[in-house]
Order: C-alpha cells, then sequence, then structure tokens
C-alpha cells in the first residue's frame, strides 16, 4: 500500500511539474515568435539549478554577441584562479633596491575602490625599480571601436593601472584633476572631444558641472611619472626581473573588484581581472594566456566552443550560445555559496545595472548580469520562482531595431512568467 501510495505521490508530483512546463512553453513561444521578434535573432535556455532539468529552450545551441554577458566568463576565471585578497605587486628585494612589478590589479588608487596598499608599501622602500617586462598583451581589445578611445568605459590596459588609467576632472570652485600630474594637461574649453586622440590633452567646458572620466594614453613613462609624484620620490625602470623568488604583496578583498565589474559593468576592471588572474600560473601578463587556460582546462565540456577575445565584452568578435552561459552560471552555482554569489551579481529592482528594472514586489527575484551593444541585449543569471526554486537562465537577443526599452519589457514579461508558473 505505501509503495502504492509513493509511487501516486510522483505520478502527480510529475504531472503538476509537466503543466507547470506546458504553461511556460506556451507563453514564450507566444511571445518569441510575435512580429516584434520576426527580425532579429534570439536564443533562450532556462534550466532548474537543483534537477537540471530544461525549462525551456529556444536555439540556445546558436551564437550570439554577448555584449557584457561575457563578464560572466570572466568572474568564473578570476574565481578559480584568484586569491581572497587581491595580489596587487610581485616583487624581490635586492641590495637595498626593491624591484616590482604590476599583476593588472585595477585597485591602486582607483578613483571608486581608492585602495593604496601598494602607495604605502613602496613609500617605506629605500630604491625603487618599476620591472615592466611582464605585459606582453595589445593596451586594447581585439575588435574594440577606435573611437572609443575618449569615454570612460574604454580605458588603455597595462599592467600597473594607476588612478583606473582614468583622469578625473571635476569643479570645485576650481578645477580639480586626478591624478595631479595631468593638471596641466586639462584645458578648459568647449571642445567636441574630451582627449586629443593622439596625446594627453584633456578639454573640460568652462560651465560644467559634470565629472568627466577620460582615459589617458598610457607608457611607461606616464606610469612611472605618475608614480615618483605619488610617492615623492625616485623610480628606476627596467625589462626584466632579477633571478629569485618573487614575494607577493597583498590589497583588498577581490570580492571588492566582482562587485563592482558585475554590478557597475565596469569594462576596466574585468579586461585587468584577466590579467590578476593569468599572473598567478605565468611570468607573462597576456589574456588570451588565462582564456585559452580556462576553456582547455575548466570548460573543455561546453557543447559549442565560444569565442571570447576579451573580458569585459566590448568586442563584437565575442561568440557565446546561451548554452554556455547557462553552463558556466550553473558551475559558479555549484562553486560558490548563493548568499555570495548573488550578492556580486546586480539585484533586480535593487543594485547595480539592474536597479531601475526587473524588481520583484517585495524582494528581488532575478540575480543577473546584463550586457548591451546597439541593436543587442543579453540577460543572464539566476531566478527565484514563487515556489522557491531557483532556474538558471539565459536570454540572448541580437540584431534587433526595436527601443531597448521594448526589449526589456517584453524580456521583463517572459521571466514574469517563469517567476510565477514553476
Amino acid at each position: 500500500m505505501k509503495k502504492i501510495i509513493s509511487i501516486l505521490a510522483i505520478f502527480i508530483a510529475l504531472s503538476a511539474c509537466s503543466a507547470k512546463k506546458s504553461i511556460i512553453t506556451k507563453q514564450l513561444n507566444s511571445n518569441l515568435s510575435s512580429s516584434f521578434y520576426k527580425n532579429q535573432f534570439t536564443g533562450v535556455l532556462v534550466i532548474d539549478a537543483k534537477t537540471k532539468d530544461t525549462i525551456y529552450n529556444q536555439d540556445s545551441h546558436k551564437y550570439f554577441i554577448p555584449a557584457s554577458n561575457t563578464k560572466i566568463f570572466t568572474l568564473f576565471a578570476a574565481l578559480k584562479t584568484l586569491p581572497k585578497k587581491a595580489p596587487t605587486l610581485r616583487y624581490i628585494n635586492i641590495n637595498d633596491t626593491l624591484y616590482f612589478e604590476g599583476t593588472g590589479d585595477p585597485s591602486f588608487l582607483h578613483p571608486y575602490l581608492k585602495d593604496s596598499t601598494s602607495l604605502h608599501f613602496l613609500k617605506y622602500q629605500s630604491n625603487l625599480t618599476f620591472v615592466s617586462g611582464n605585459f606582453q598583451d595589445e593596451k586594447y581589445g581585439a575588435g574594440w571601436a577606435w573611437d572609443d578611445y575618449q569615454w570612460y568605459y574604454s580605458p588603455e590596459r597595462n599592467a600597473l593601472p594607476i588612478n583606473g588609467n582614468v583622469v578625473l576632472s571635476y569643479k570645485n570652485t576650481e578645477l580639480v584633476v586626478s591624478p595631479p600630474y595631468f593638471k596641466d594637461s586639462v584645458i578648459e574649453i568647449l571642445h567636441k572631444d574630451n582627449r586629443n586622440e593622439s596625446s594627453n590633452i584633456f578639454y573640460y567646458p568652462p560651465q560644467s558641472t559634470d565629472t568627466l572620466e577620460t582615459p589617458f594614453i598610457t607608457s611607461l613613462q606616464t606610469t612611472t611619472s605618475i608614480l615618483e609624484q605619488a610617492l615623492g620620490k625616485k623610480v628606476s625602470t627596467t625589462l626584466t626581473m632579477p633571478l629569485g623568488n618573487k614575494e607577493t604583496l597583498y590589497g583588498i578583498e577581490m570580492d571588492t573588484l566582482y562587485k563592482r565589474m558585475m554590478h557597475e559593468s565596469d569594462n576596466f576592471i574585468a579586461e585587468q581581472l584577466l590579467f590578476m588572474a593569468v599572473s598567478e600560473l605565468k611570468d607573462t601578463l597576456n589574456s588570451n594566456l588565462i582564456r585559452t587556460h580556462i576553456l582547455e582546462n575548466e570548460l573543455q565540456y561546453l557543447a559549442q566552443q565560444p569565442r571570447w577575445v576579451d573580458g569585459s565584452g566590448l568586442s563584437r568578435y565575442n561568440l557565446f550560445t546561451p548554452q554556455n552561459m547557462v553552463n558556466v552560471l550553473d558551475k559558479l552555482y555549484a562553486m560558490v555559496p548563493q548568499e555570495r554569489l548573488f550578492s556580486i551579481f546586480p539585484a533586480g529592482g535593487l543594485s547595480g545595472t539592474l536597479k531601475n528594472r526587473f524588481a520583484g514586489k517585495d524582494q528581488p527575484y532575478i540575480y543577473a548580469k546584463s550586457g548591451s551593444l546597439s541593436n543587442n541585449y543579453c540577460l543572464s543569471g539566476y531566478l527565484l520562482t514563487k515556489s522557491g526554486k531557483t532556474l538558471i537562465f539565459s536570454f540572448m537577443n541580437n540584431h534587433f531595431r526595436e527601443s531597448l526599452s521594448d526589449e526589456r519589457l517584453r524580456l521583463e514579461q517572459m521571466l514574469q512568467t517563469l517567476r510565477d508558473n514553476y
């Protein structure tokens, strides 16, 4: 009798689950077959985080331009590789001279993170030599738009970033410039650009009250000069580190970097995280090395091989499938305790880039990373249903001509269908 009751209970549960899936499938099919989606490309995958059952699938095996959804892969690479605190410098002390090299850590005097660990450490050393030869990559990622050079979201990449590799200019009775090294390079004049394309000459509108964040052109000389001014002492340079065992200086909590990358969709931090990750494995800072390492050693099982070319998603060369996104989100869900993981992702209606959208009635039901480039919008992450289940999802939309607000509105309706019916 007990066996019959048990079988009956399982049958009822399976029937209820099947009915829920049927409602979801019918509603999402109706939405995605509407004329709104006729001339764009859309891929969707939704799975149950616990059972791994597929709740909905449409073209999830096809490739899409992910935009900032790429940062999900960057987060995975960093969490797999980096320690709890940021490795901010590597150094060797020989004959009263400290030889030091950057790890790519973006937090050094960052305008928002304001980490001064390296500054305090270097101030108390007698003789300093900056070793610059470990950076073996390009300042910009493959496929980045050339005319983004003057915008806050596209700073140059290097081994030892200072101030986020941007110049902050703002009015406080008079013009304030940070780093102060660039004080004489900012001209108060109305100009069509924020910076000269080929030199570190910056423009600030005289009547403006805004804070401008403008990337500066990096070089060994510029980095050394900013350092010397900040430290108040001479800094020598060399290409190679002396022989010996390098020690590591640790800075801020890595979660601080992860949260800013994910919440603010900070492209610069995303790019630099890949250099930090590879610095744990090799002496050469080249972001392709860590992307290749992760794909070949941690994600070799992916059904579709991604084309992963940068850390931020600025490049349209990136190609990922919804299956790729869900697979990595699933691995993150298994790796990281839920409370910590959800704190790293923006929460719908509450934080980061999702603060003003995808809001729940009493509490967030979406913890996800958005990604947008012109005519492309993707959202991938975690969804909490009213029944208490957790879903892992990826909606990827490319090449639409409708407004982004309409795209988000229709996506929100589908997410609510999942929340309310599963």
